[in-house]
């Protein structure tokens, strides 16, 4: 095999020691254009569009927020005095519920029952038809109007649901839902109804 003079053999080293001080240059170059800028510390991305550091989501994220059930605040008033009596109990004005406000969209409604009077009292929650006016419920012997279709009752001192009825002073509450249209709101305890405790609500 024929060798190469010395010159030449020089020449290739050296041109081949310059490609290759090249190619290390390049990947320098490289590594120093991709290399990742500073970590997070944990506390949110900088913009603060990430999580917090407490993992709750953005003020903005969808779905975190939900509307407010609606109340209806009930005041049970009576005037007082012996059943049948003068401006007592057992006819009509005598007594009285009153619902605030009287509107409320459909979906969970709360009713918070606060009973202002001297005697017992209650709230019990009826469907209203279109053709019917609030107060105008037959009543039987015992003077209460028949409860059939009730959509819920608060009558518990102290409590929510129904009890053995909400003694002067105390309050009660009862959540339900309803649909959209009419209710009659009442009091149904012996006379109760007949002495002008019933209020309208529309729902929405």
């Amino acid at each position: 095999m024929r060798r190469r003079p010395l010159k030449a053999r020089v020449q290739v080293a050296a041109v081949t020691a310059l490609v290759a001080l090249t190619a290390v240059a390049a990947s320098a170059a490289v590594v120093v254009s991709f290399s990742p800028g500073p970590t997070s510390t944990g506390s949110g991305s900088k913009d603060g569009a990430g999580p917090s550091r407490s993992g709750s989501l953005p003020a903005s994220a969808p779905g975190t927020q939900h509307p407010s059930d609606s109340v209806v605040n009930i005041s049970l008033t009576d005037s007082g005095g012996p059943m049948g009596e003068g401006n007592g109990m057992m006819h009509p004005g005598a007594m009285a519920l009153s619902a605030e406000p009287a509107t409320v969209r459909h979906g969970t409604v709360t009713f918070r029952v606060s009973n202002a009077g001297t005697v017992t009292h209650e709230l019990v929650i009826l469907p209203l038809a279109a053709s019917q006016a609030v107060g105008a419920r037959p009543f039987g012997a015992d003077a209460t109007i028949d409860e059939t279709g009730s959509l819920g009752e608060a009558s518990k001192s102290g409590g929510e649901g129904p009890g053995e009825g909400i003694l002067p002073g105390a309050s009660s509450r009862v959540t339900v839902t309803l649909a959209p249209g009419q209710y009659e709101l009442v009091c149904n305890l012996m006379g109760h109804y007949v002495s002008g405790m019933y209020s309208k609500l529309t729902v929405n």
